[in-house]
């Protein structure tokens, strides 16, 4: 899971293992590209607007090491442009910020299980 806000990270953290996801935590498209490289991963839950690189620049490099691994992308600005631009880049999973615990539980098991979006 990668955002710059603490907030989200500790609420997504949260809601997520209560349901028995283990979640590693990271504050940047670098940390947690260091991160996929040592560890397995079942989804990457990634906002899109992170200083240094964003989201989408993270999506493109985890893509290429990673071609199976599910993308799940949560932005407060999603606009036509960035839902395009992560689907260019291989993210089949949007959710907008901000949402819910119910939202994001449902999100994350469409991602995990393959489901298209609804």
């Amino acid at each position: 899971m990668v955002d710059d806000d603490p907030v989200v990270r500790e609420s997504c953290r949260r809601v997520l293992e209560e349901e028995g996801h283990q979640v590693r935590l990271c504050t940047s498209a670098s940390e947690a590209l260091a991160e996929l490289g040592r560890q397995v991963c079942q989804l990457l839950l990634v906002d899109v607007i992170m200083p240094e690189f964003d989201g989408l620049y993270l999506i493109a490099n985890a893509r290429r090491e990673h071609p199976g691994l599910p993308i799940l992308v949560m932005s407060g600005y999603p606009t036509p442009e960035t839902i395009a631009g992560g689907r260019l880049l291989g993210a089949a999973h949007f959710i907008a910020k901000p949402f819910t615990p119910v939202e994001l539980s449902a999100a994350v098991a469409r991602a995990v299980s393959g489901r298209e979006e609804a």
